[in-house]
């Protein structure tokens, strides 16, 4: 579940600013329920005003890599476009079976160690969990949003996106968020010469990780 806040109004705060660029800037701040920032959370403006055409958000033999080091992902969140590519190469010395069983996308990365596989190309919108069918430990998520304006909050759980002016869609995504498709998505309108800044409230379930195995080998042992 989430709660947006664009600040000022009744049950809506939106903080309009002299904005000196010729991008307008929209500022978003993610808080958990205990008023705690949520870092790794995607943010994105999906524009509602006519005649914006959701292909015009899609690329093509775009790439970005989601890296394997010492038996785990190096992003724990990655968001892309429609149509872009993404390569997984492993940098341990131990092999990985990376997979994913998402209904955005289904794939399978067969184990391996000193060769990278084909690049994987995700052409549905939605997340995407991914795993190692050797090291359960091992998980992370590409979001694949149908806008050009997205971006991740940093540890301060801040994130800024440059969109022209327009009436907007604002959705986030957290991988422990409760309810990731709220029924009722805020809108937003930006005008030209400001700035809005949006605080928004998450919802999140507890953490849970399963625990790394111990390092039984040279190798890694059954974790090879």
């Amino acid at each position: 579940m989430l709660t947006i806040r664009l600040c000022g109004t009744t049950g809506i705060c939106v903080c309009l600013l002299t904005a000196t660029a010729n991008a307008e800037k929209l500022q978003v701040l993610t808080l958990d329920r205990d008023g705690n920032a949520v870092p790794q959370t995607v943010v994105y403006a999906l524009p509602i005003t006519p005649p914006f055409n959701i292909n015009s958000g899609i690329v093509k033999n775009n790439k970005t890599v989601v890296d394997q080091i010492d038996k785990e992902f190096v992003e724990t969140v990655t968001v892309i476009k429609p149509g872009m590519a993404v390569i997984f190469p492993n940098h341990d010395n131990i092999r990985h079976h990376v997979y994913s069983f998402s209904p955005a996308k289904t794939f399978e990365l067969p184990l391996y160690k000193d060769v990278t596989p084909k690049p994987v190309i995700f052409d549905k919108v939605g997340a995407v969990a991914l795993g190692c069918n050797i090291h359960d430990w091992m998980s992370a998520y590409i979001y694949v949003v149908d806008s050009p304006f997205f971006a991740l909050t940093n540890s301060r759980g801040r994130v800024e996106l440059e969109i022209p002016a327009g009436r907007y869609e604002i959705r986030v995504w957290h991988p422990r968020l409760k309810n990731p498709d709220p029924d009722k998505p805020q809108k937003i309108a930006i005008q030209a010469g400001q700035q809005a800044t949006l605080e928004v409230g998450l919802e999140l379930k507890k953490s849970f990780r399963p625990m790394r195995a111990p390092f039984n080998g040279p190798d890694g042992g059954a974790y090879r």
